[in-house]
C-alpha cells in the first residue's frame, strides 16, 4: 500500500477568535514614573528619524540594512504578503533587534569557545527544505523567490544552534531539579488524572517598566497579524525571546497549574486554534496559541492509528456550484452504499475518481472538523463528502484502526527533563538580559 498525504482541499480550520480590545491612552489613569522624572517632561530637541537607521554595530559586528531586509522577508513569507506598509516599518524595527540578539547570542558563544561547524548548519537547513520537499538547491530558489538568502536563513540556524550549545554548558549545568519535587510532581498527575492537559505555544516579549508600553503595542501588532493568517512558528522564532523560539515557541503538553495564573486563567478558557494575549507576566508580555488540549492519563480515541483511502472526484475548469451540485448529491447516495474497502476500486472506477492509500495516520493529526467523524466510523464506512468544485471533492474510507494504548504516568526521568527546561528557559531570558545590557550597539 503507498503512502501519501491526504489531500484535504477546501477544508477550512478554525478561525482565531478576535482577543485584542482597542488600547485608548488616559493620563490620569498612567502608572506613576517610574524614574521619578515627573509628568511634565518637555523634548527640548527633535528627534531626527533618519539618524538611527535600521543598521547597527553590535560589540564591531556589522548588521546592514540587506540583512534586515532578506530576515524581514521570511517574516513576510509566513504572514502571506498581508502587512501594510506602516506594519512592515514596525517589523523592521524588531527584526532589527531580533538580529542584534542573534549577534549577541553567537558572540557569547564564541567567547565561551563554542563554534557552530557550517557542516552542521548546512544539514540543519537540508532537512527544513526536506520539510517542504524540497533538495537543497530547490530549498535555495525558493528562498531567494521570498526575497531573503540561503545566507539569512542559515545564520539564523547557526545562532540557534550557538545558543542552544551556550545554554548547555554554561546554565544546564547548574539547573538541579531534585527527587523530592520530581515525585511530587508526579503525585500530583495521578491525582488530577482526568483533568484538561493542554498542548501549547508561546510568544514572550520581555519588557521593562520604561518599555511597557511599547512592548505592548508590539506586542498588540503580533497578535493583529496572527489574527489575519501570520504563522505562529515563524512569529515566534523572529520575535519570542523565550528559548523556545528555536521551536517555534513550542511549550508542548501543560497542565493549566504548570502555568503562571495569568496565563492558566485564560487557557482553560481557550479551544484548538486561538489565541490569548497579550497577557502580562513577569518580565514582560505572553501570546498563547492552544494547539490541541487532552485529558491527563486518560486515553483519547484521537490518538487511534487508521488507514484510510481516500476517494477523489473533480470536475471540469470553472464548474459552478449549481453544475455540480447533481453529481455531489449522487456521489454522497452512492458512499452510503460502500460495504468495505474492498468495493472502494469498484466504486473509484465507476466515478472515474482518483484514490490515495494513507497508512497509520493518526486522527489528531486530521483538520479539527474531520476528527469527531472518524472517531465515530466503523471499519468500512465512509465519511461525507467535503472539499469543492475547484480542488475536487472527496472522502475517506476507514479501512482499519489501532486503538490507542491506556496512558501511563510519565517516567520520573521524563517529569525532570520538563523541570529542567522550565528552569533552563528562565535562566536563558535572564542571561540574554545581562548580554544585552553590557553589549555596545551603534545605530547607524
Amino acid at each position: 500500500m503507498r503512502r501519501a498525504v491526504i489531500l484535504l482541499a477546501g477544508v477550512m480550520l478554525a478561525g482565531v477568535p478576535a482577543m485584542i480590545a482597542a488600547q485608548t491612552e488616559d493620563e490620569a489613569t498612567a502608572p506613576s514614573n517610574p524614574l521619578g522624572l515627573g509628568n511634565d517632561v518637555k523634548v527640548l530637541a527633535p528627534r531626527d528619524p533618519s539618524v538611527r537607521k535600521a543598521t547597527a554595530i553590535v560589540n564591531g559586528s556589522v548588521i546592514t540594512d540587506t540583512d534586515v531586509d532578506q530576515r524581514l522577508a521570511l517574516v513576510l513569507a509566513s504572514s502571506g504578503g498581508r502587512i501594510s506598509d506602516e506594519e512592515k516599518a514596525r517589523l523592521r524595527v524588531q527584526v532589527l533587534s531580533n538580529l542584534i540578539d542573534e549577534t549577541l547570542q553567537i558572540q557569547e558563544a564564541a567567547a565561551n569557545k563554542i563554534t557552530i561547524d557550517p557542516a552542521e548548519v548546512d544539514q540543519s537547513y537540508a532537512r527544513a527544505g526536506a520539510q517542504f520537499k524540497r533538495t537543497p538547491a530547490q530549498f535555495n530558489e525558493m528562498i531567494r523567490a521570498m526575497g531573503s538568502s540561503p545566507a539569512s536563513l542559515k545564520r539564523q540556524i547557526q545562532g540557534e544552534m550557538a545558543w542552544r550549545r551556550l545554554l548547555s554548558r554554561e546554565v544546564e549545568p547548574f539547573v538541579s531539579v531534585s527527587d523530592e519535587e520530581v515525585n511530587q510532581v508526579i503525585a500530583r498527575m495521578q491525582a488530577s488524572k482526568g483533568a484538561p492537559e493542554y498542548h501549547v505555544s508561546e510568544i514572550f516579549l520581555s519588557a521593562t517598566p520604561a518599555t511597557d508600553q511599547q512592548v505592548l503595542a508590539n506586542a498588540q501588532r503580533i497578535v493583529e497579524q496572527l489574527r489575519q493568517g501570520a504563522s505562529f512558528p515563524a512569529y515566534a522564532r523572529q520575535y519570542s525571546e523565550a528559548s523556545t523560539a528555536a521551536v517555534g515557541g513550542d511549550l508542548g503538553w501543560v497542565r493549566a497549574e504548570q502555568l503562571p495564573d495569568a496565563l492558566a486563567a485564560p487557557l482553560r478558557e481557550m479551544g484548538p486554534g486561538q489565541l490569548a494575549g497579550p497577557l502580562p507576566v513577569g518580565g514582560g508580555y505572553s501570546i498563547l496559541a492552544l494547539v490541541d488540549k487532552r485529558q491527563v492519563l486518560t486515553t483519547d480515541p484521537r490518538d487511534a492509528l487508521v488507514t484510510l483511502k481516500q476517494v477523489t472526484i473533480t470536475f471540469p475548469p470553472n464548474t459552478d456550484k449549481e453544475t455540480a451540485q447533481p453529481k455531489l448529491t449522487a456521489f454522497t447516495e452512492d458512499l452510503k452504499t460502500l460495504k468495505g474497502c474492498g468495493q472502494v476500486s469498484a466504486f473509484a472506477a465507476k466515478w472515474k475518481a482518483d484514490v490515495v492509500d494513507s497508512d497509520q495516520i493518526k486522527i489528531r493529526d486530521l483538520p479539527p472538523q474531520l476528527q469527531p467523524i472518524l472517531v465515530d466510523l466503523r471499519i468500512g464506512e465512509a465519511t461525507p463528502p467535503f472539499g469543492g468544485s475547484e480542488g475536487g471533492i472527496h472522502s475517506l474510507v476507514l479501512c482499519g484502526r489501532d486503538d490507542p494504548a491506556d496512558k501511563t504516568v510519565p517516567s520520573a526521568d521524563e517529569v525532570s527533563s520538563q523541570m529542567t527546561d522550565e528552569r533552563v528557559n528562565l535562566r536563558a531570558r535572564r542571561y540574554l538580559r545581562d548580554i544585552r545590557r553590557d553589549a555596545v550597539i551603534e545605530y547607524r
